[in-house]
């Protein structure tokens, strides 16, 4: 079988998979967020906490229980790292610096999970599993809350309340992603991923000399890892490590545990507002964006002139032979294209296309199929965004699910997009106008260009995985990086309930004949060309200088 061949394999069957979840995990989830009943552990939760989860919230509520939790997130995170020294299960790891521990907390507690550090090296079994994996289930339950509101937004009508933050935050941790994670530890434990609390031990090799390596709960960790569409890993080469991904098979189910629920909220939207034909149009779009940027990874990868890529039968550079062109180029697609940022190969040795697309597939917000969570209020807002284009093209009010998109919401979603860009973009001209960030690029020209473009790209989309060849613990970059982070998760946030509150508040306009029907094939074809077209005139100039000078270089 040629390696072509096996990875289009691989891809149907990942789709096949995804199509038979799709129906059972949606409706779940719907059930999940609009139930009334409270189960004896969850309640527990809320005394402990001190909320009261049958109290409505209207989004200004909303949002300060989000930026509370979070806020004390970050600082539980961070003093766990600063404390790490003397507390038992270091395995003898000194406390973490104050830049890099600003950095870890700010990246866990805002989905990111980028890591300037060596796992393995530097995080013991408290900080890894008390702290780390902590975050990669609450940071996810926070973007499908969040979610979750803005849906309501669309489906109540003259209140403007939004639900309830921690009945929320609650459910969606004890409900969905505990149960799946179970679940999926036990495979990935049969599959040959750790799961221990070892210590540290000296290995043999082969070559005569020993390595040191300490165990851990890494399938635990590596199951909400993906499902949570975090990214962090045990160790620092994160999925292409054989302790995390050991084989093909347990490579195609992580890439299955990382669209699993992004692509699932479109069927959760069509529930709870009540039209699952619109739920799946943006299944569409999502699937057709996912489709298309993985085809065009794996050509760029397959394809590649040169003698040492005609050798190897494609760019076989910086990616395992376990896992080959096709198994990498669908990981390397589905990291970016959800706020997941692991890696199972090296996106600084991808051709210069292929690390293109990888950037792009950031850039477009990460809505195809997007984060947990925010990938789909990301999709509702450009979806807001192409109605009100549509508008303007038939000279009527935009109508979106029977609600007005006027001069607020329109604001509302423009500053939503804008927010991430300029992040991007500014961080990456001061980095490069500065003479000592440019001091930790590998690489001169096209290639570390890209290199800077790519680590801003990553923390502002809260995508955590990294180009390589940057060095990145420094003082500057843990620390803009983690500004970028926190700026680049929760300024979104606020102005995504914010919008919600809005919407929640109009009475429901009836359809006419001249309502642009949402729901269709050529609304889906609108919706893509609009995420197309916003993304490529905001980041064109700066790929241009990039990938896209490397690639036609080469």
């Amino acid at each position: 079988m040629s390696p072509v061949t096996a990875g289009a394999l691989q891809l149907l069957a990942l789709i096949s998979a995804l199509a038979l979840a799709y129906r059972p995990l949606g409706d779940h989830m719907a059930r999940v967020y609009s139930s009334e009943k409270h189960y004896r552990p969850e309640k527990w939760i809320y005394r402990a906490v001190g909320a009261n989860p049958s109290a409505q919230m209207r989004w200004p509520a909303y949002l300060r229980a989000v930026l509370a939790f979070s806020a004390v997130g970050v600082l539980f995170l961070y003093a766990l790292q600063r404390f790490q020294g003397i507390l038992p299960g270091s395995l003898g790891f000194v406390s973490i610096d104050p830049d890099q521990a600003f950095n870890t907390a700010a990246s866990f507690v805002a989905n990111t999970n980028w890591q300037s550090y060596y796992g393995e090296q530097a995080m013991g079994h408290v900080v890894q599993t008390g702290g780390l994996v902590v975050q990669n289930f609450v940071s996810a339950a926070v973007g499908m809350a969040v979610a979750v509101a803005l849906v309501r937004g669309f489906s109540r009508s003259r209140t403007g309340e939004l639900g309830n933050f921690w009945a929320d935050l609650v459910r969606g941790t004890v409900r969905i992603l505990l149960p799946i994670s179970v679940v999926g530890a036990v495979v990935l434990v049969a599959c040959g991923v750790l799961q221990n609390f070892s210590g540290i031990h000296e290995v043999g090799q082969f070559t005569g000399g020993t390595q040191q390596w300490n165990g851990g709960a890494v399938a635990s960790q590596e199951v909400i890892k993906e499902l949570g569409t975090n990214g962090g890993g045990y160790f620092n080469a994160n999925s292409a490590h054989p302790f995390e991904n050991p084989t093909p098979f347990s490579n195609l189910f992580e890439i299955f545990l990382i669209l699993l629920i992004p692509f699932a909220l479109t069927r959760t939207f069509g529930r709870m507002t009540g039209n699952l034909r619109q739920g799946y149009t943006l299944l569409a779009t999502m699937a057709a964006i996912w489709i298309g940027f993985t085809a065009l990874m794996m050509w760029t990868e397959f394809a590649h002139h040169g003698p040492a890529p005609e050798l190897a039968g494609g760019a076989m550079e910086g990616k395992e032979t376990r896992f080959g062109i096709g198994g990498s180029s669908i990981f390397a697609v589905a990291t970016t294209l959800t706020s997941t940022g692991a890696v199972n190969s090296f996106h600084s040795s991808y051709t210069g296309f292929g690390g293109g697309i990888t950037m792009l597939g950031m850039q477009l917000g990460e809505i195809a199929p997007g984060g947990v969570g925010s990938g789909l209020y990301g999709m509702l807002i450009m979806a807001v965004v192409a109605v009100f284009v549509a508008g303007l093209m038939v000279g009527r009010t935009p109508e979106y699910l029977g609600r007005k998109i006027g001069t607020r919401q329109i604001k509302l979603a423009a500053c939503y997009i804008l927010i991430t860009p300029a992040l991007v973009l500014c961080f990456t001209a001061v980095a490069l106008a500065l003479p000592t960030p440019a001091d930790s690029m590998t690489n001169s020209g096209a290639h570390g260009f890209s290199e800077i473009l790519y680590a801003y790209t990553s923390g502002a989309n809260n995508n955590g995985s990294a180009f390589a060849g940057l060095n990145a613990d420094t003082q500057w970059f843990n620390t803009t990086i983690g500004i970028a982070m926190l700026l680049g998760r929760f300024l979104p946030i606020v102005f995504v309930l914010a919008l919600a509150g809005s919407l929640a508040e109009q009475r429901p306009v009836p359809d006419t004949a001249g309502t642009l029907r949402t729901d269709k094939p050529l609304f889906a074809g609108l919706l893509a060309g609009t995420i197309l077209i916003i993304t490529g005139l905001t980041y064109f100039p700066a790929l241009a200088l990039g990938p896209l000078a490397e690639g036609l270089a080469s």
